[in-house]
């Protein structure tokens, strides 16, 4: 007799059968990872849900699964392609609406297909904070645009996490916007109509949507640029120690991303699947604070939030808008000039070093492959035998993501966050040439000495013991599959007056644990840059004085010995060898540059943990 089947696998299984046929495809993969991603190529990656298959996570699986099939059924690609805008805030309010379009055709159809969009949207907009907007600065204009879009192709209101941020918006929009977008709903089946009523929309909100010849022009400058970086990039490799030292051979690199574009989709697109059973703590899970180190959540010694409402993990753009962002990055590239030079050098004998890993290894005598010119002799000297190929082997190390904390919190600023962002903008240029995908995080908090959490407690009669006290910050500078080219701009926010508050680095180091392993590359990395141990009045005030620092040595405990992610930490003007195992401790800011690139230069020369096919390998003799 059959053993029933488990209802996880079951959920999993009908869940991708479901997709196939809302897209009427049967080419098409489902995978679950502990972050979704979404539509990638033929892929549909949603979200893993708990093993127990609570409601709010299959509600949230589903949406996410219907949202990607009916983009599938509906949505021409090509066609978007040609009628998208060239600037950012048009482009982001165009692919919203194009969204909403391809939701709303199937909520029309399928009730249950409306629920489970409702929920997947709820979920995101309490996620990134969009649920408790009380500004329109902090309102996205797309977002809002897309809820009225779907709402006038559907008929029905957003649900009520979205409402705030509709209401904040509706009281603005003129009578023609209102036309423009009563128009949407009636040609929404008709994507090339569809399109050109967005753009009309996005004229009468008078946001400009670029012109056809200046985007030609762009692309063939883009081109043009690529093709001179390969030159400069071969011409290291090849030339001598001055050469490849000089530091202009880090300059001129925009068309970098491009490359890395190209060649990261097998890599995006591996199957997460594998870490489904990475130990019983389920540590990628997400919008969830880890009960860890097997404390009992009754335990008043026991680290806990009063409340994560109020919490948000966001987008660096999303908190600076786009001319300002542009106006902060010169600012960093003027107050950095005169430490490009030396920086650049650092980082061109990193990359030579990582680039001696990548020595050609080969296997011989095979049958098929690239012909092996050194055996041609034989054939010469004996015609009967036959002739020889060889094959390059996959290097390992390539197989790698770095991820690179930095301390956001207000004892950073000046020269340290600005030689950090520096630091970190060198790292993930040098990195990307190399094939190694590299991810860029912040950690501050909302609000000085306690923010709503605060109130929240207050509200409450302030009860004792109430754990942390304050809305954390964490923010995304760039994702690990983001080219450099794109996120260039979004270091200079580091710069920006108000940004820097006070630092929680214990659950800021587990976030920053959970997305690596969320990712698929074998081998993952987190370096930490801080100046200080984690501090929080509102917290301390009412807590052992040393609350936060315990929760940051459990942590660094759990990640040192029960995690593959391996962890090191520079301290600026701060001793964090007494927290981590493998750490270092500088004096002076301008270090950092050369500081981060030998550490991780070491981190490569060692043997990343699972690496159980080591390819050989020569090292490069450092200069």
């Amino acid at each position: 007799m059959s053993q029933p089947e488990n209802p996880l696998d079951l959920f999993r299984r009908t869940t991708a059968a479901t997709v196939r046929a809302i897209a009427e495809r049967d080419d098409i993969n489902v995978n679950f990872a502990p972050r979704g991603q979404g539509l990638v190529g033929k892929e549909v990656k949603v979200t893993l849900p708990a093993r127990n298959l609570p409601q709010e996570d299959a509600a949230l699986v589903r949406g996410e699964a219907d949202a990607a099939a009916l983009r599938l059924r509906h949505h021409d690609g090509s066609l978007h392609a040609n009628s998208r805008p060239r600037s950012q805030e048009a482009r982001e309010i165009f692919d919203a609406v194009e969204q909403a379009r391809c939701e709303a055709l199937g909520m029309r159809r399928m009730a249950g297909v409306a629920q489970n969009l409702d929920a997947a949207l709820s979920e995101q907009y309490r996620n990134r904070g969009l649920n408790r907007a009380a500004s329109r600065e902090d309102a996205p204009l797309c977002e809002a645009l897309r809820l009225l879009a779907r709402e006038a192709i559907t008929g029905t209101p957003p649900p009520p996490a979205a409402k705030a941020l509709v209401d904040l918006w509706r009281p603005v929009l003129g009578p023609e916007i209102f036309h423009d977008i009563a128009e949407l709903g009636n040609r929404a089946e008709d994507q090339a109509v569809f399109a050109e009523k967005v753009r009309d929309m996005l004229t009468h909100l008078d946001i400009d949507i670029g012109l056809e010849d200046e985007l030609e022009q762009d692309d063939s400058d883009d081109s043009q640029q690529s093709e001179e970086s390969e030159q400069d990039n071969s011409g290291t490799q090849t030339d001598g120690e001055d050469t490849a030292e000089s530091p202009t051979s880090l300059d001129g690199e925009d068309s970098d991303g491009d490359e890395s574009e190209s060649s990261d989709p097998q890599a995006a697109e591996a199957d997460a699947e594998v870490m489904e059973g990475d130990g019983e703590e389920d540590p990628g899970r997400p919008g969830q604070l880890p009960e860890l180190f097997g404390r009992n959540a009754q335990d008043q010694e026991a680290y806990r939030a009063f409340t994560q409402e109020f919490d948000e993990t966001v987008e660096a753009e999303e908190l600076c808008d786009p001319e300002e962002l542009t106006r902060l990055r010169q600012l960093l590239d003027q107050q950095l000039a005169h430490l490009q030079g030396v920086i650049a050098r650092l980082a061109n004998r990193l990359q030579r070093r990582l680039m001696a890993k990548q020595t050609r290894a080969w296997d011989f005598n095979l049958e098929e492959g690239i012909l092996d010119t050194a055996r041609l002799t034989r054939v010469v000297v004996n015609p009967m035998h036959s002739l020889s190929y060889k094959q390059e082997r996959d290097m390992d190390f390539r197989d790698t993501v770095v991820s690179l904390l930095i301390d956001n919190s207000g004892s950073m600023r000046g020269r340290p966050i600005t030689v950090a962002a520096m630091s970190a903008d060198i790292l993930a240029r040098t990195l990307e040439r190399c094939g190694v995908k590299v991810e860029i995080l912040g950690f501050t908090t909302r609000m000085w000495k306690g923010g709503q959490s605060r109130e929240r407690w207050i509200g409450a009669g302030k009860p004792p013991s109430p754990g942390r006290l304050n809305d954390l910050r964490h923010i995304v500078y760039k994702s690990a599959d983001a080219p450099w080219r794109r996120a260039r701009k979004n270091l200079g926010l580091m710069l920006r007056e108000g940004i820097l508050k006070e630092n929680i680095d214990g659950e800021a180091l587990l976030w920053a644990h959970n997305r690596l392993i969320g990712r698929p590359e074998q081998r993952r990395i987190l370096m930490v840059i801080s100046d200080g141990a984690p501090v929080d009045d509102s917290t301390l005030s009412v807590n052992p004085g040393n609350y936060l620092e315990r929760h940051l040595r459990d942590v660094i405990t759990y990640v040192e010995n029960r995690s593959p992610v391996e962890l090191l930490a520079i301290g600026i003007g701060h001793d964090v060898t007494r927290y981590y195992r493998r750490a270092v401790t500088i004096v002076d800011a301008e270090q950092l540059g050369g500081t981060v690139m030998e550490k991780l230069a070491e981190l490569f020369d060692e043997e990343g943990p699972g690496m159980s096919h080591p390819a050989p390998r020569r090292r490069a003799r450092a200069q």
